[in-house]
């Protein structure tokens, strides 16, 4: 892991191997060292630029803004990362919410999922030092706070990405279950697995048939954190499919590939809850994670059959592949019970979403659109992409059945990832629509090239936003 070490020191006065210097909107103003040499090489203020002769990268960006910073920062250590240096110094910039992007952006710089590779690659980068007398000498309060912070998050995010980015024949359900269980040990929290006896006494019917025709048994994992004082109750549910087939409405070859990413929900609220308990926030948080695979076999469930959900609804099944809002549906109807003043899901729930959002967005949807909102705003200022999504009575009538209470699949291939979420709205009791939401990540969770901070692979999509949103309940008491 890199270590950052706060330094009372100028930039200039602070030792290190190599110097990191932002230059915004092409404003070479503190770029004092040796400005001639711009000119000399033809940079201009973008890209990256290496000042051998000093030791300096210069690092452009187009504006002074918080999510450009933590590219920025990202990017840089990428870059160094690949040289013989051990230590980096940079600069104060900006503010608290600044220093913390910028804080993340180089730790998840040093990020790679290596564990298969026969030849590692180890980085020399070991530490950077942060001048914290600014270069307009303006100070910044509580700058270890958001040190810390930043610390968390990031490594949070890189469990999330581990365990997201292993194959499908380690990171089973039981595999979900062990890591589960280190994350309440390491944190004391209460941790309950639920096996499929559990899973049959609390009559999850749905969840059972999703998992009838793998080798490997369910899990429904619940984490607990309680602090002393709370000021509110949120249940986080995630979808745990750790892999997906299709079942027998089989997914083509192609689409089969990074279906280990199918369990990102599930392994993203395991991180929140994580998160959360290290920074001690005053707010009862509950990480329920449905864990199992979606395969083929002689007792598979089938197109055509009618499933008894635990909520008391039937479900004609039209599609195998559509099994991740079964399991929810399960996971969703055992989290009311918790009673919660905020209830969300996170899964990589429909292609659908992906179409409509882009490969880097997710969708947020629910019956409150006032909460909708204010969690898209929140998502927004920790640094991840989202956007509501509108439930209208029309595409509810698409997912109507004949036979059942609700068709697992929509009668029209058109709003797939809105007839999904109202689906899983059906599961919701009347008293928590108003304080439910489901976050669709399939677009961001895993994606398979380097984009903002990401590395190519699982990013850990929701883990951010769902912090700075419970930070938030917690702040309105």
């Amino acid at each position: 892991m890199l270590k950052i070490n706060l330094k009372s020191t100028s930039f200039i006065d602070t030792k290190a191997d190599i110097g990191i210097v932002f230059v915004v909107n092409k404003n070479f103003k503190h770029t004092w060292i040796e400005s001639k040499i711009f000119k000399e090489f033809g940079y201009e203020g973008e890209g990256i630029f290496f000042d051998q002769r000093n030791k300096i990268i210069y690092v452009g960006i187009n504006a002074f803004e918080i999510d450009l910073f933590r590219e920025a920062s990202m990017q840089a250590v990428r870059y160094i990362k690949k040289m013989p240096f051990k230590s980096i110094k940079i600069g104060i910039y900006g503010n608290e919410e600044m220093m913390q992007a910028i804080f993340l952006g180089m730790l998840l710089g040093m990020y790679d999922f290596s564990e298969y590779k026969s030849k590692k690659n180890t980085p020399f980068l070991k530490e950077i030092f942060v001048a914290k007398e600014n270069f307009d000498k303006t100070p910044i309060k509580n700058l270890q706070a958001t040190l810390d912070k930043a610390v968390i998050l990031s490594e949070s995010i890189m469990l999330v990405r581990d365990i997201i980015n292993t194959p499908p024949q380690e990171a089973t359900p039981l595999f979900l279950a062990d890591i589960a269980k280190k994350i309440a040990k390491e944190n004391k929290l209460q941790c309950q697995i639920g096996d499929e006896k559990f899973l049959k006494k609390e009559k999850m019917e749905a969840f059972l048939a999703v998992n009838r025709a793998s080798c490997f048994p369910p899990r429904l994992i619940h984490l607990t954190y309680k602090p002393k004082k709370s000021k509110a109750r949120v249940v986080l549910v995630g979808k745990g499919l750790t892999y997906d087939s299709g079942g027998l409405s089989l997914k083509p070859a192609d689409f089969m590939v990074t279906m280990k990413a199918d369990k990102s929900g599930g392994c993203a609220v395991l991180g929140i809850i994580n998160v959360l308990a290290k920074i001690g926030v005053n707010v009862e948080v509950h990480a329920i994670v449905g864990a199992t695979e979606n395969m083929i076999g002689g007792n598979a469930y089938k197109p055509d059959d009618v499933l008894f959900a635990r909520e008391g609804k039937t479900i004609e099944i039209r599609n195998t592949d559509a099994e991740g809002r079964l399991v929810l549906a399960d996971c969703l109807s055992y989290a009311q019970d918790l009673k919660p003043d905020y209830l969300i899901d996170f899964a990589t729930l429909t292609g659908a979403c992906v179409l409509g959002l882009g490969e880097f967005t997710s969708g947020i949807m629910g019956y409150n659109e006032e909460l909708k909102a204010r969690f898209e705003k929140l998502a927004l200022k920790s640094g991840e992409l989202m956007a509501t999504l509108p439930f209208n009575r029309h595409l509810g009538k698409l997912i109507e059945s004949k036979i059942a209470d609700v068709c697992n699949v929509a009668s029209s291939r058109y709003g797939g990832a809105i007839t999904a979420g109202m689906f899983l709205g059906q599961f919701i009791r009347d008293i928590y629509k108003d304080k439910w939401l489901h976050i669709d990540i399939a677009g961001p969770a895993f994606v398979e090239k380097e984009w903002d901070i990401n590395t190519a692979g699982a990013s850990g999509a929701g883990l951010r936003a769902c912090v700075e949103f419970i930070l938030d309940v917690e702040a309105r008491g």
